[in-house]
């Protein structure tokens, strides 16, 4: 099955109405805040999205997207691959009022003048959130000394501690 192009942005209104699915890729290449995170890569967002109304008339966006970037290890410096995958529930909302007014298991996404939601943002934002705060390998792929020491310090390195001086005052 080719995977087809998906339109940037749509109205989720008429799209709910029309239970419209969609499954296709957006171009890394128009993501640019994705990549100034990542190393630069040419590579697809794989995306997998239902537009539909549940039962309080509330319209939904959910889907999924998937991609391959580059990343830098914060122990080795070498650059590796890391799947982002995410999964993300929306409903459309005209202002911050209306997004208040929201269920807890929705989150709000606010329309464009055109009263059309933009989705390839929509998915670089999720895709964002997915990206490691700290990047790294796992610790057998790691290129990093394996003397090294991760989160405690060699016992000739602590320092006594300065309180001890009240103790003997006491």
């Amino acid at each position: 099955m080719k995977k087809l192009k998906l339109p940037i942005t749509i109205d989720p209104y008429k799209s709910a109405q029309r239970r419209l699915e969609c499954e296709g890729i957006f171009e890394m290449s128009g993501m640019n805040r994705l990549l100034a995170a990542c190393e630069p890569c040419d590579g697809q967002v794989t995306v997998n999205v239902d537009f539909n109304v549940d039962e309080l008339g509330l319209v939904v966006i959910s889907g999924k997207g998937s991609a391959s970037v580059a990343l830098t290890c914060q122990r080795c410096t070498e650059v590796y691959e890391q799947a982002l995958e995410v999964d993300f529930t929306f409903s459309p909302v005209k202002n911050a009022e209306a997004a208040a007014e929201l269920p807890s298991y929705y989150d709000a996404i606010e329309l464009d003048e055109n009263g059309e939601v933009n989705l390839r943002e929509l998915v670089e934002d999720e895709l964002l959130l997915a990206i490691p705060l700290i990047p790294r390998h796992s610790i057998e792929d790691c290129q990093a000394p394996a003397d090294s020491v991760w989160g405690e310090l060699p016992e000739e390195l602590e320092k006594p501690n300065p309180f001890d001086v009240l103790k003997q005052l006491k």
